[in-house]
């Protein structure tokens, strides 16, 4: 399979401005760089189809090698709509803005400037774990006991406690209620 040139030039030039168009604050300049973007796309599906062949229709006397690969069509046919839907999606958006702001730019908002601004050092996501990561540490009293309230239980059988399903849990209900 050999490489148009002239055909990868034309795509290199149409998502260089695409992408270029893009980065712009107008949402005009930003739909028609999506619509660059999306027809440079088409032509690279479309190189990357290979040599044009016979139409994808089957007929015993025509070799496998002689046909078309359909699949490459489908994909552009699918990329046209894709672009056409975003189009009038983003010509809503600009429409709506023009109506409401009277402009077309887009503008910096207080609180992004803000983000922007802050350091990405967080001293409390950031921090160094502890190894006891309970609200209510167990404190020890003793040799193998701990303090469980006003007593003492042993350390296995709080352990135990804390453990799904564990048969050391007082049935009654709570609150002393008779």
């Amino acid at each position: 399979m050999s490489i148009n040139l002239t055909l990868l030039i034309v795509m290199g030039a149409l998502y260089a401005c695409g992408i270029y168009l893009i980065l712009e604050r107008s949402l005009t300049r930003v739909l028609l760089g999506l619509m660059l973007l999306a027809n440079a796309t088409n032509l690279l599906i479309l190189a990357t189809g290979g040599y044009a062949g016979l139409a994808p229709l089957f007929d015993k006397s025509i070799p496998a090698g002689d046909y078309n690969d359909p699949l490459p069509q489908a994909l552009i046919l699918t990329s046209i709509v894709i672009s056409f839907a975003v189009t009038a999606f983003m010509l809503g958006i600009i429409y709506r803005t023009w109506v409401l702001a009277r402009q077309d730019e887009i503008q910096d908002d207080a609180e992004d400037r803000r983000v922007a601004e802050t350091p990405s050092f967080d001293a409390e996501d950031d921090s160094v774990i502890p190894v006891e990561t309970s609200e209510f540490p167990l404190a020890a009293s003793g040799a193998g006991a701990v303090m469980a309230g006003d007593r003492a239980v042993r350390a296995e059988t709080a352990a135990s406690e804390e453990q799904p399903g564990s048969l050391n849990v007082d049935p009654s209900p709570e609150g002393g209620g008779e």
